[in-house]
């Protein structure tokens, strides 16, 4: 009776006009990007798909199914109100942990390039990776939340977080998915910060962070290499420096103007995960500096709006919903600089997609999923500052 009761006052005002009440600019941003995304992926993928495949069009295929899945996953989202995600936060969190575990078992998790990042199930590959990086700031959210005054003032209410979130960064990095777990962190960090943990802590955290990294660098030689690599992959353009330097020709190759949409030579198999990982390149390739700049500019819009999402929700006094929004808008912010940070060769080399733009199921939706929360977040402000001022009439 208590959910059913939560769910009735939270989603019935959905009805009628008030169903938009929403952040358009955030919106009409995101749809921008998810077209942008369908289009880039379309073209950064049909002549490898051709080749390898025999069908030109298999991955746009994909991802227009992924994006319908990604839209019905918005619209599920944006129905479901924000008590519900606090009060079953724990559940979500023991979930994400159960799919990062289940992910490294083999029969039920699926090995590509070396990596078990990937869960199949029937003929889509789930990465819970993406899952669990949602669930884990869901999980922060409400533990900032309601142990706001301990986070503030005690250390172990500023280490309790990370002795839950540490193992499953170690889950991330047994996959290996190092990226992930930087993002992940990243974004855990963040939100302490935003909840008001002081800057004496953070040092010490950075440094341990530091030292573990350094640790992690030499137990595994390839990730050395990735760290030299880029400086200058011209030493070794057909070894560890072979992505970078395809993505840097295909930006070369792209001037101001580009060399029009389709019409990328790097795509063809020179420059590996095209539709992927660099898939920021090949838009820059064929829409020119120009383009990346207006893509990159929206990619950022999005992200700073989210943060303004939750500035607005905590001025407004929604603890909850304006850390969420934090976690979120960071994550993003984190994917989308590290992403074209390794597209330019100001990063080293790792996985991560760009949020909206790349290729896959499990980004695309979680990203979807993603900005339902944030349009969710803010509908459930507006409605309660409206409720407030008729009361207050």
């Amino acid at each position: 009776m208590i959910w059913a009761d939560v769910i009735q006052r939270a989603t019935g005002p959905l009805a009628g006009e008030r169903r938009f009440d929403m952040d358009l600019p955030l919106l009409v941003g995101a749809l921008c990007l998810l077209g942008l995304g369908l289009v880039m992926v379309s073209s950064a993928s049909m002549e490898v798909a051709a080749g390898q495949l025999g069908n030109p069009m298999f991955y746009m295929v994909r991802q227009i199914i992924y994006l319908l899945i990604g839209i019905a996953a918005l619209l599920v989202t944006l129905s479901i109100p924000l008590a519900l995600w606090e009060q079953f936060r724990f559940p979500l969190l023991f979930l994400g942990f159960a799919l990062l575990v289940a992910v490294l078992i083999p029969g039920i998790g699926r090995e590509v390039n070396g990596s078990w990042r990937w869960i199949q199930v029937g003929p889509i590959n789930v990465q819970p990776s993406e899952l669990a990086k949602l669930f884990a700031v869901v999980f922060l959210a409400g533990y900032l939340v309601h142990r706001k005054e301990e986070v503030k003032e005690q250390w172990f209410g500023f280490i309790k977080p990370f002795m839950v979130l540490g193992p499953m960064a170690w889950l991330l990095i047994i996959e290996p998915d190092f990226g992930a777990t930087v993002v992940l962190m990243g974004a855990a960090t963040g939100m302490l910060f935003l909840g008001g943990v002081g800057l004496f802590r953070f040092a010490l955290l950075f440094g341990s962070l530091g030292g573990m990294a350094g640790l992690l660098v030499l137990f595994e030689p390839y990730r050395l290499q990735r760290l030299t690599g880029f400086l200058n992959p011209w030493n070794d353009p057909y070894g560890t420096g072979y992505q970078l330097t395809q993505a840097l020709i295909a930006f070369g190759r792209g001037d101001w103007f580009g060399m029009g949409l389709g019409n990328s030579i790097q795509k063809q198999f020179y420059l590996p995960e095209a539709h992927t990982d660099f898939v920021f390149a090949v838009l820059a390739e064929e829409l020119g500096l120009i383009g990346a700049l207006a893509a990159f500019g929206l990619l950022i819009f999005v992200a700073i709006r989210s943060l303004y999402i939750g500035l607005w929700a905590e001025r407004a006094g929604r603890l909850f919903s304006a850390y969420l929004a934090y976690g979120l808008a960071i994550m993003w912010c984190g994917q989308i600089l590290i992403n074209v940070g390794v597209n330019v060769g100001l990063l080293p080399t790792k996985g991560l997609t760009l949020p909206f733009l790349s290729y896959g199921g499990s980004s695309l939706v979680v990203c979807c999923i993603s900005l339902g929360l944030l349009l969710r977040i803010d509908w459930e402000r507006r409605q309660a500052q409206k409720e407030g001022a008729a009361n207050g009439q």
